[in-house]
């Protein structure tokens, strides 16, 4: 129990920052060639874990298939989507909207794999989604037009949705086999990476290239994010049933409190509350 707590909340601090970096990163490349430029780096540390002797030996093809299929869900769906909500609500905004999942994926884990929590766990859910609708009524920051405000929250619900079926089906397979969470990951990652190849346009060798260099900040975001991040999770849900564990990884909003200075979204009281609400 302590080793998953502990890889949630790791997987969330790695999560907040890499949220940061990335939306600091002088680029003008879509949300979907951001994805798949962080898949790629991510799928090229982590692949060495698919190829070592044994790697899914005695792994059912049942579990196979449903890593398979959260990859692309919670990876190259889910991810997409974020990516463009990020750009759109800020680091803060967008992780604390995504702290909507522990409700849903608490009740969708209770229908779907017979996990129940407890009633303290209920009370940490219900926190969580009231810190959810008191970030959600904010005011957006005064230079966001109303309609990319809007069009980021429509992304960041389907990321949400995304990222919970994602977090089911790894939960489910981990649970019925002895997979390690390394191998885990990289099977998702290599999924979201074959899926997302033949979809993304590559940029033009003409586009406008930024000022600043880019490449130190989209390895260190993706390492955080993507080759740390989901190996953490994974863990973590490994470890925990799928509410406590995506309730504990939601805790991001609170360690995004500095971030969102350095971005011009100065959170007032009722963010501030917010966010520890989540954190709580």
């Amino acid at each position: 129990m302590l080793i998953g707590v502990m890889a949630s909340l790791a997987a969330a601090l790695c999560w907040t920052l890499s949220s940061g970096l990335w939306r600091r990163v002088p680029t003008s490349l879509s949300a979907l060639q951001l994805n798949l430029l962080k898949n790629l780096i991510g799928a090229v540390t982590l692949l060495p874990a698919l190829l070592l002797p044994g790697a899914l030996h005695g792994v059912p093809a049942a579990v196979v298939a449903a890593l398979t299929l959260s990859g692309v869900l919670g990876i190259a769906l889910g991810d997409s989507f974020y990516f463009a909500a990020l750009r759109r609500l800020g680091t803060r905004r967008s992780l604390t909207l995504d702290a909507g999942g522990p409700a849903l994926s608490a009740l969708l884990a209770q229908l779907t794999l017979s996990e129940d929590l407890l009633p303290l766990q209920w009370l940490a859910i219900a926190l969580i989604s009231l810190a959810v609708v008191i970030t959600a009524r904010q005011a957006p920051p005064a230079d966001g037009a109303s309609q990319e405000q809007g069009l980021g929250l429509l992304c960041i619900a389907m990321a949400l949705l995304c990222g919970l079926g994602g977090a089911l089906l790894s939960r489910w397979a981990l649970r019925e086999s002895l997979l390690p969470p390394l191998q885990a990951a990289a099977l998702r990652l290599l999924a979201a990476l074959l899926v997302m190849l033949p979809w993304v346009r590559l940029p033009r060798a003409q586009q406008t290239q930024p000022s600043q260099p880019r490449w130190p900040l989209v390895v260190v975001a993706t390492l955080l994010g993507t080759s740390l991040g989901i190996v953490l999770q994974q863990a973590s849900l490994q470890a925990l049933p799928a509410g406590l564990a995506v309730a504990l990884m939601a805790t991001a909003p609170l360690m995004a409190l500095p971030l969102s200075r350095l971005e011009g979204d100065h959170p007032g009281r009722s963010g501030v509350a917010a966010a520890g609400l989540g954190f709580a």
